[in-house]
Parts: structure tokens; sequence; C-alpha cells
């Protein structure tokens, strides 16, 4: 064979070389690249799983806070910020010009030795408009409950009294009272489970019809004697009588109170705050529309 005949055969020779050594390459890079995917694609999962695990843990957390939020908003309406003073436990008797003795608010004397911020806002925001009925405007359109009455509770023995009262379950409490002040609770307490639902369920009562005489007189008929007036407690919890301060749910309370013309216990002299009681304006509009028929 000549010389020039060997050319062809070696170029072919050499480019299959080339190209058996170019495939071997390519290949090598392609396994190469497809095992440094795999190896990143490993890695992005373990990271969105340790985002994942991390996203739980953060929503675990936000879970507990919440839980935490909404145990210290009970704790609020509940516990007002204390500020203690030293209250007089005398309750001295006042006497208007015709004898009778004067309302439980004017009863509460002396007045609490200092003023928190709690009772200057009761005085100046709550019960605008709305007077707590004396024992004279009480005994006028209600009549005397009975004729012997005490320090303890007895019981309604007037009989036109007797059948304006009932007893009724008023969402969480029972109570007797008025039969259109029972009408008016309903419609206080409708209204505090939507807006307030927390403090709805936490309601109580201390007591509502309590046949007897205000404490520390020997004349003047307490208003709950009427069944016109209710002492409102949360989550069992008495609130404190005259010790400057006032459990935060009774504050909120006294708004929807005031709202349906009941007079809150908040601006006595001494403070009273679980105690509301209708207004006089109120009881008045209840005579005025038959709702409490006319002696």
């Amino acid at each position: 064979m000549q010389p020039g005949n060997l050319v062809a055969p070696i170029i072919v020779a050499i480019g299959v070389i080339i190209a058996a050594v170019a495939f071997a390459m390519v290949t090598t890079l392609l396994e190469s690249a497809d095992s440094g995917a795999d190896l990143r694609l490993t890695r992005l999962e373990e990271a969105f799983d340790a985002e994942a695990a991390q996203r739980a843990r953060l929503e675990a957390e936000i879970g507990t806070l919440k839980a935490d939020l909404a145990r210290l908003r009970d704790d609020m309406s509940l516990l007002a910020n204390r500020a203690p003073v030293a209250p007089s436990t005398v309750d001295v008797p006042t006497t208007d010009a015709t004898g009778l003795t004067s309302s439980e608010d004017e009863q509460h004397q002396p007045e609490t030795e200092a003023l928190t911020e709690q009772m200057k806002a009761a005085r100046d925001r709550f019960n605008k408009g709305v007077t707590q009925p004396r024992n004279k405007t009480m005994l006028a359109i209600l009549g005397r409950p009975r004729e012997d009455l005490g320090s303890d509770c007895r019981t309604i023995s007037n009989p036109r009294l007797k059948g304006l009262v009932e007893t009724r379950q008023i969402g969480p409490i029972k109570a007797t009272m008025l039969k259109p002040a029972l009408d008016s609770l309903e419609r206080i307490f409708a209204k505090l489970k939507e807006d307030e639902p927390d403090i709805y369920a936490k309601l109580g009562t201390a007591g509502a019809l309590c046949v007897r005489l205000i404490r520390g007189s020997s004349t003047s008929v307490s208003n709950h004697s009427f069944g016109t007036a209710i002492d409102i407690t949360l989550q069992g919890e008495l609130d404190p009588f005259a010790d400057g301060t006032m459990q935060i749910g009774l504050v909120i309370l006294a708004e929807h109170f005031n709202e349906e013309g009941w007079y809150w216990g908040g601006g006595y002299n001494r403070e009273d705050g679980m105690h509301f009681e209708v207004g006089e304006e109120t009881l008045r509009k209840w005579q005025a529309e038959g709702l409490i028929p006319t002696q």
C-alpha cells in the first residue's frame, strides 16, 4: 500500500479515537452533573424540611402566646390596678326634709378617703342622666315591701309588689326581681354576650331581691327590697365594698347598665362596684308605660 493511501484510514482512526474520548468525557461530565444536581436537590429538600420544622415550632409558640394573652385578658377583666386606701367603716344615715332617710348612695358617708383614678373615672363618666331613686320615690311607685324590716333579708308581704316580682334564669344567673327589671337585664346580658363574651361567661350574682334596711340605718329601705337592684360577681369573686378600687369587668359592665337606665354603685361616695339598680327615670318610664301599675 502506498503511503498516500494510509492517510485516510489514519485520519478516520484518529477521528474515531477522538470521538470515543469525547463521548467518554461527555458521559463523565453528565454523570458528574447529575450527581451534583442530586446533591443540591437533597440539600434543598433538607433545608425545606428544616424550615417547615421551624415554622411548626413558631406556630406552636404563637398558639401558646395567644393562650397566654387570653388568660391575661381574663385576669384583667377581674382585677383592677389596686391602690388600696384606708376606708372608713362608719355608715352615717342622713335624713331629708320629708323625714325619710336618703338613698343608698348618700348613706355611704363619709366619702372614701382618697379617690383613685378608677373612682374619678366612675364619677366623671358613668351614671350620666341616671338618678338613683330615693326611698321616697320607691315607696311612692312600688309601696312598702313589708312593714317589719330589719337588717336581715326577708320576703315581700305586700301583695301588689309581690305580684310584680318573679324569678327568672337569665344567661348564667338566676334572679328574683321586678318583671320589667328582668326584661331589661335580659337585654343587657344579650348585648354583653355579643360585645364582651369573656366577661359574660364569668357573670354571677351575690343576690338581687333582699327585703331589708340599708346597712347602718334603722329606717331607710334598701332598693334590693323592691326587686330593682342586683349585685354582680365575676368568676365568683365579690368586688370589695369601699376599698377604693373596682374590678375592670364591672367598669365595662356599667356601660351596658347605664345604657338601659340603671344606676351603678361605682358612683357612690363610698364605691360599691358590684351594685346596680334601676334608675329613677327608668322606673317612672315603666310606670308611664303601664309596666308598673299605678297604686
